[in-house]
């Protein structure tokens, strides 16, 4: 049953409400890897019947997963506590395991994280080291470090290709632009102070970022170097995604308990959906685009929510304080015995 505090602008949905709907067709399976942030650990739950079928140890202070297209290997930053951290947790998702932990050495503060195209490699901030490095999965090894030069840098965003990073820089207010084949950082843009969340769309002309410290969203032109502040009102534009059609942008706002869909084009608010008191911040979506996979983080549970309707289907039980989570269409068996 979900929890009373979780309420919605859009009407919440019953499943079994559901039949004979559009809503009904939104496939729910699959797998998700949840971070738990607060507790440290990793929960790999079976989409279709909401059950967990391992919660696995991590590094301390997990924050971040990315998955790989097949869904065989997913990657978690361990970024650390009050003491920062580095490594990353290396998990076998079809065995249900952590195949092992990747030290990172001098690269502290492990945060973003995306596969590159191909899934052997994956890009991950190094706030302490101002970079990303690239790291083969199979073995750990650092292949490249591309040096951001500027401070805080959290999250990033890669575009379709592969063939550029773009990072959010909160202490020094800037996106930085880095080439993944030399490694050289090609840009930089100033951006409203404390930018966090990121995202770029697949072709790399916009970068959409969140500023923490005025709340708002602005969008990088990145062939013009022009940056547009095109949305406000925000307490914490916490993560920020676009849709596989590039139709919608998806803001979790963390402080205010909200989701905000906007039209990509026209850069307005097309709806709202509420969740007082719930905490919103790590958001995935189906390889479809279909349904959002919505981490409640103050409710440790995942919002299973049907895009086309703004509803949420259901809610999923998770660790606590979940906040990263990747979602991958392969379904895994439940061990036998359980």
């Amino acid at each position: 049953m979900a929890s009373p505090r979780l309420r919605l602008l859009a009407t919440v949905v019953a499943v079994s409400a559901l039949s004979g709907t559009a809503a009904a067709a939104v496939a729910q399976s699959g797998t998700l890897v949840v971070v738990n942030k607060a507790a440290s650990t990793a929960s790999v739950i079976d989409v279709a019947s909401g059950r967990t079928l391992a919660t696995l140890p991590t590094g301390r202070g997990p924050h971040e997963v990315a998955i790989t297209q097949d869904g065989g290997t997913a990657v978690i930053t361990d970024y650390g506590d009050r003491v920062g951290n580095n490594t990353l947790t290396i998990i076998d998702v079809p065995g249900l395991r952590v195949a092992r932990t990747v030290d990172l050495g001098e690269y502290r503060r492990p945060h973003g994280i995306a596969f590159l195209p191909g899934d052997s490699v994956v890009a991950v901030t190094s706030e302490e080291a101002q970079a990303v490095v690239l790291v083969r999965v199979a073995d750990g090894t650092i292949v490249k470090t591309l040096p951001t030069g500027q401070g805080g840098s959290h999250m990033l965003a890669v575009t379709g290709d592969g063939s550029t990073i773009f990072t959010g820089n909160i202490r020094d207010g800037t996106v930085s632009q880095l080439d993944v084949a030399t490694g050289r950082r090609t840009g930089l843009f100033q951006t409203p102070p404390e930018p966090e969340a990121i995202t770029v769309t697949t072709d790399g002309r916009e970068v959409w970022v969140g500023s923490n410290a005025e709340g708002r969203v602005s969008v990088v032109e990145v062939a013009t170097g022009n940056v547009d502040q095109a949305l406000d009102g925000f307490r914490w534009p916490y993560r920020i995604l676009i849709t596989p059609d590039n139709r919608y942008v998806l803001i979790p706002d963390f402080r205010a308990h909200e989701l905000r869909i906007v039209d990509r084009a026209a850069r307005a608010v097309v709806d709202v959906m509420r969740f007082d008191g719930a905490g919103p911040q790590g958001i995935t979506l189906s390889h479809d685009g279909r349904t959002i996979y919505h981490a409640m983080s103050l409710e440790n549970r995942i919002a299973v929510i049907d895009l086309a309707t703004r509803s949420v289907l259901r809610t999923i039980d998770t660790g606590r304080g979940p906040d990263g989570v990747a979602h991958t269409e392969r379904v895994v068996r439940e061990p036998k015995g359980l």
